[in-house]
């Protein structure tokens, strides 16, 4: 959480820049601060020195994807707690519940209400 204006802090990492300025747009409104980064490389650079409350990361993404990612972030001991929700343009991905560090994942769309639903659980 950002200490000086405690508000809850969110990362996305994506590498559709349309996709993430949504998102931006939503937790904006929910009066996040609201952090990007545009592959999973950035990503933990970002995660590493923010130490957001909660991570939103994409599957596939150039230079590390978010399976790597979610590998990385959990071998940082101070990051280990942040919950990491996978977004994905498949349905189902059961599969990633077998996949350690994985909190939740969520299936990319515009309904932004439904998506901030599930994402007010983890903040």
């Amino acid at each position: 959480m950002s200490e000086s204006s405690g508000k809850k802090t969110v990362l996305a990492i994506d590498d559709d820049p349309d996709f993430l300025e949504l998102l931006a747009f939503r937790f904006m409104k929910e009066n996040c601060e609201f952090v990007t980064a545009n592959d999973g490389e950035e990503g933990l650079v970002k995660a590493r020195s923010i130490k957001p409350d909660l991570i939103m990361v994409d599957i596939k993404m150039p230079k590390m994807d978010g399976y790597q990612f979610v590998k990385e972030l959990k071998k940082e001991e101070d990051c280990r707690q942040i919950p990491v929700i996978v977004l994905t343009s498949y349905e189902p991905m059961r599969e990633l519940f077998g996949v350690e560090g994985i909190t939740d994942y969520i299936v990319k769309s515009s309904d932004m209400t439904g998506l901030w639903k599930t994402l007010q659980k983890y903040l």
